[in-house]
């Protein structure tokens, strides 16, 4: 299927934003610094959290369901998809003041988003089965979108280079990889049942993707979409995220409350870290998971209770628990 390619210039809209709430206090941590952002579903929110002292610092008012979040590379801007709508919206880091709106046209609901090294955005935009590459987003933000001809178009993944990107179908139960600088067909392959969490090694060479609904991570070739090794892990792996060192992936499985940690060299089961207990498990809601740069850390977005996890990677030990608002899904992190 012929991709499909629609530039538009929009122009960025200033909007301020008050504080929802008053500053939350939760216990410091020695040696941890940085700030977490979070979107908040339920709440229509977006939160900052200061990691060394655990406090959220601010709460503002966002667009309706927001999901997934992506941060600037000078960590002055961050980008969050407006699942609930039809735009992607830009907060600056420091006071998340709105500086940008960017609309993808109707029915967009745009979901995934990633906020690539050479400055732009790359969105899906699941209800028109569709990723959205946005270039100088705080400029023209010239929008160009390419239909992937898959249902769900929801997660994605872009190469260190920009020429690529591959997003996961759940509805289509397909993986599919999108040329971004020519009109070459896009590649699609089905891969288990409800394919939804994608990452893609450090180097480049392994695409990793969780199926949902049939337990399963697979290691992916990127170049050709070959699965490579399929793996046995938790009950409905929502998301997986490789570390950055490269060593290690891990799947967030929402129905056991708990990770489960693949060696990224052999592809086997390494060991399962429990974030909470089963009984917690569907009170919790664990969702997406990202890790802190330094790879020692991984953040556990528990919608359910409106708290992120903060797990020590080496040990598997919990240790806080940070306010992120109402229905903390997407994260993102500053150093």
């Amino acid at each position: 299927m012929v991709s499909r390619v629609f530039p538009l210039v929009l122009i960025p809209l200033a909007v301020a934003c008050a504080p929802l709430a008053e500053v939350t206090e939760t216990p410091a941590a020695e040696g941890v610094s940085g700030a977490l952002f979070v979107a908040g579903k339920f709440g229509n929110t977006l939160a900052k959290v200061d990691l060394a002292t655990g406090a959220r610092t601010a709460l503002v008012a966002s667009c309706a369901n927001p999901h997934e979040l992506a941060t600037s590379p000078d960590d002055r801007h961050v980008a969050l998809a407006c699942y609930g709508g039809t735009s992607v919206d830009i907060f600056r880091t420091d006071g998340l003041e709105k500086v940008a709106s960017i609309e993808l046209g109707d029915n967009a609901r745009p979901h995934g988003i990633v906020w690539q090294d050479n400055g732009d955005l790359y969105a899906t935009a699941e209800g028109r089965q569709s990723i959205f590459w946005v270039r100088d987003p705080l400029g023209k933000a010239e929008t160009f979108e390419y239909g992937t001809g898959q249902r769900g178009t929801h997660m994605l993944v872009v190469a260190p280079n920009a020429r690529h990107a591959w997003t996961t179908d759940l509805s289509s139960k397909t993986v599919t990889r999108v040329d971004l600088l020519t009109r070459r067909a896009p590649q699609s392959i089905e891969v288990g049942i409800e394919p939804e969490g994608i990452s893609l090694a450090p180097d480049g060479e392994t695409l990793w993707v969780s199926a949902r609904g049939s337990n399963e991570a697979y290691m992916i070739s990127p170049e050709d979409l070959t699965v490579r090794k399929s793996v046995s892990v938790g009950p409905f792996p929502l998301r997986i995220a490789v570390r950055p060192q490269g060593d290690f992936a891990v799947t967030s499985d929402l129905a056991a409350g708990a990770l489960t940690v693949i060696d990224a060299q052999t592809g086997e089961v390494a060991r399962t870290i429990a974030v909470s207990s089963p009984q917690e498990a569907e009170q919790r809601q664990q969702v997406t998971i990202l890790w802190s740069p330094d790879g020692q850390r991984i953040y556990v977005a528990e919608t359910g209770t409106d708290t992120i996890a903060e797990v020590d990677f080496a040990s598997g030990k919990v240790l806080r628990r940070l306010d992120g608002g109402d229905g903390g899904d997407g994260l993102a992190i500053i150093e």
